[in-house]
């Protein structure tokens, strides 16, 4: 048995584990920041769906929605029979290699419906 036969061994293994652990906290990081983009989309279709349900104008409703989405978000409004649909999409934050589009849709009952008896 030697005594310093393993001295380099330690420093062997923390070479090859050290680049995994940064990888995956790497990978842990933007998976935080993409929940977080998806949590603002929810947010940001809501808003959206809230304005244009108190019958402020379409621009106001895009307008709402943009200011909460995340940067590069798109904003679709749309009037189906008593409801309007807003649906925003955003590209999540991070390189190319990883990306995804969010998305979030939120509907809300439109103001001038309702107590209209058909």
């Amino acid at each position: 048995m030697t005594v310093g036969g393993d001295r380099g061994s330690v420093t062997a293994e923390a070479a090859t584990v050290l680049p995994a652990l940064v990888l995956f906290t790497m990978a842990l990081v933007w998976a935080l920041m993409a929940a977080a983009a998806q949590i603002q989309c929810v947010d940001a279709a809501r808003a959206g769906a809230r304005a244009v349900a108190r019958s402020e104008p379409r621009e106001a409703a895009v307008a709402a929605a943009r200011s909460a989405a995340p940067g590069g978000a798109r904003v679709a409004v749309e009037r189906a029979g008593e409801l309007w649909r807003v649906r925003v999409e955003a590209p999540t934050p991070g390189p190319g290699a990883l990306a995804l589009t969010l998305s979030a849709e939120a509907a809300a009952l439109a103001e001038d419906t309702v107590g209209v008896t058909p």
